[in-house]
């Protein structure tokens, strides 16, 4: 599965929650994230209304790295298809049901 290419920080932030990560500071123009799953672990995401591919992929890398789960299942898990992933309509995202 390919990584989207129109996800925010806050879309991010919202499918990482499910793995603990929670917002622990706002410096800026960036957001740092916290977990305690598998011990404490923190990331920081640029605030953009979209990601850039190579940001992403360094964040998901360094998140499988910690949860110690392969890349391609963390993708799958974030983005498969589900209720928790919908892309942008119109450039804005709309609320989850």
């Amino acid at each position: 599965m390919k990584i989207p290419r129109d996800i925010s920080n806050e879309e991010l932030y919202r499918l990482l929650r499910k793995y603990g990560y929670k917002i622990t500071r706002q410096m800026g123009r960036h957001i740092r994230l916290t977990t305690t799953l598998k011990g404490e672990h923190h990331i920081i995401i640029p605030k953009h209304k979209y990601l850039k591919i190579e940001t992403l992929n360094n964040i998901l890398t360094d998140v499988a790295s910690h949860l110690e789960i392969d890349k391609p299942v963390l993708i799958k898990e974030l983005f498969g298809k589900s209720k928790a992933y919908r892309p942008p309509i119109n450039g804005t995202f709309s609320e989850w049901n």
